[in-house]
């Protein structure tokens, strides 16, 4: 494509602003999105989201929500992580989060950046060609991950999620809506092959065929988006995860393209997010909570359900140390808390036996175990 034309002036613009990916899709290239989503509601895959059901109208398709649409602009920034995303798995004293979530609230930073290119995209073609545009970071109505396809960036895997040739599975993705109508690129192809790598990792089985996502048995939905109770059936699968799941995610073996130096900065992760300790959180009030995940994107999901996370992991922990704050809870004025800490407390009563019957057949009959209960 010529270095003159608008396309190619606004994927180096795109490069310049820090974003790894860029393509065009006109406003109707993913036909069959709507079509899919509708299907997925109607199984009921969604879960408690019931704003996917609420705008499901609007999200659609592009010109659904926005009728003058001509074209549909894509970007992804990356946060591919520097460690292994499953390093922390089996550490029973700490909690895993997410990747996307160790570092600043991609909504602030991807969004800055879009709009940012929306400015230049006014100045650069506004005076010869009248236009609107929007932006849109994952709180709008909008099918990032169809679009994004359809515009080039990578292919929807076996996992649901997009995946790019050259930055694998770590990609936070924005799209501007705009009335310019720019030649679209070529659709990303899917390249999963016969691999099943993301399937066979999910803990919770969450995938009931390739490319088909139940989120009511996720654990990223389960631990974000899930209010009340977290299901019994699926604590322990849950592990140490307090905070989404990247385990689909980190099998994928596009992601060895992956180059943690094109992340952006702001998502590097913050120390006390990359591997925090659950003691720690268990003794989270609501002023405490808002100070560890100010400038977060957790921050969102509330003390509450952040706290009955950490005990559903202490619970995994096999740490009888962590009785006596798990202990406290039991009087929490958050019934989803209570009820998380009365069942890790039976796992960690079974975990304390061990620990002493361990001791006693060492020979050390005078092994012990501090542990403190309350009531």
């Amino acid at each position: 494509m010529p270095e003159h034309k608008l396309e190619a002036r606004i994927r180096a613009k795109a490069a310049e602003l820090g974003f790894a990916a860029c393509g065009i899709a006109r406003a109707d290239a993913a036909p069959r999105a709507g079509e899919r989503l509708r299907e997925w509601l109607a199984e009921g895959r969604h879960g408690g989201m019931i704003w996917m059901e609420e705008r499901a109208h609007h999200r659609s398709s592009p010109r659904d929500l926005w009728p003058a649409v001509r074209s549909v602009i894509a970007l992804g920034m990356s946060y591919a992580p520097a460690a292994d995303p499953l390093a922390l798995a089996g550490e029973g004293g700490v909690g895993r989060i997410s990747v996307y979530a160790q570092g600043g609230d991609y909504h602030d930073v991807v969004k800055r950046q879009l709009k940012a290119m929306g400015r230049w995209l006014a100045q650069e073609a506004g005076c010869d060609l009248p236009f609107d545009l929007k932006v849109f970071v994952d709180t709008a109505p909008v099918m990032e991950k169809p679009l994004a396809e359809a515009a080039g960036l990578g292919w929807q895997g076996k996992h649901t999620n997009l995946v790019s040739r050259s930055e694998g599975s770590w990609l936070f993705l924005g799209a501007i809506y705009t009335t310019l109508d720019l030649e679209g690129d070529a659709p990303g192809r899917d390249l999963c092959g016969s691999c099943d790598r993301c399937q066979r990792a999910c803990p919770t089985a969450a995938f009931p065929a390739p490319y088909q996502l139940d989120a009511r048995r996720c654990i990223s939905y389960l631990t974000i988006e899930h209010r009340g109770p977290i299901p019994v059936e699926f604590r322990a699968a849950i592990g140490n995860r307090i905070y989404g799941c990247d385990d689909c995610l980190a099998v994928c073996p596009w992601n060895r393209f992956a180059q943690a130096a094109a992340a952006n900065r702001a998502f590097a992760p913050r120390a006390e997010l990359a591997a925090p300790e659950l003691a720690d959180l268990l003794a989270l009030d609501d002023a405490g909570f808002r100070q560890v995940f100010a400038g977060s994107p957790i921050k969102r999901i509330g003390r509450d359900r952040m706290v009955r996370n950490a005990a559903v992991a202490a619970g995994n922990s096999g740490e009888p140390a962590l009785a006596g704050p798990v202990a406290r809870l039991l009087d929490d004025p958050a019934p989803e808390v209570r009820g998380a800490a009365v069942w890790a407390l039976g796992r960690l009563d079974r975990a304390r036996w061990a620990v002493e019957q361990e001791g006693r057949m060492a020979g050390e009959d005078d092994v012990e175990v501090r542990v403190e209960w309350v009531g």
